[in-house]
């Protein structure tokens, strides 16, 4: 049984201008919404930093006094480390009302001023530390594309186009 073939249909719009005129309303009036929206947005931030300035004390209050209790109850912990953790045996420690836990971090590597350590590693020796990239220099055949008709896999595509609508704005100064 053959398969039925996908229709592909094309994009409908609310609206369709007939004139020339219809459109240059029609931008007109695109470049006014664009307008009220930035209006409604500065309104939306001016309401938002007055509820954050009115809060800001109350939550520097209340991360200061989290961060407090957080450092106390470290220091009731890591000096009754052996017990919680049953000597060691656990990385846990249980209470009635939750939990801690001492997690160790993975291992990681910081460099700083990597072409100095590269060639430390060089001169060490260490030649095995460091990693050899290949990979394919696509700049280059941008700019030579005929040297690769006829490569298989490799395909050189349009960069399309954007349709844009800018409505004429004048700028205050």
């Amino acid at each position: 049984m053959a398969k039925k073939a996908t229709r592909i249909k094309a994009d409908t719009y609310q609206v369709s201008y007939q004139t020339r005129e219809e459109v240059e309303s029609a931008i007109k009036n695109l470049g006014d919404l664009q307008r009220e929206l930035i209006r409604q947005e500065t309104l939306r931030n001016d309401e938002k930093a007055i509820i954050d300035e009115k809060f800001a004390s109350v939550f520097t209050a209340l991360k200061d006094s989290i961060t407090a209790e957080q450092k106390a109850i470290q220091a009731y912990c890591e000096s009754n480390r052996d017990k919680l953790t049953n000597n060691g045996k656990t990385k846990t420690g249980n209470f009635n009302t939750g939990e801690v836990q001492w997690r160790l971090r993975p291992v990681s590597v910081g460099i700083r001023g990597a072409d100095a350590v590269l060639e430390a590693l060089k001169k060490w020796g260490l030649t095995r530390m460091i990693r050899t990239k290949e990979e394919i220099n696509k700049e280059a055949i941008l700019a030579e594309p005929n040297e690769v008709t006829g490569i298989a896999g490799i395909t050189i595509k349009s960069a399309g186009e954007d349709f844009i609508i800018k409505p004429f704005e004048n700028e205050v100064k």
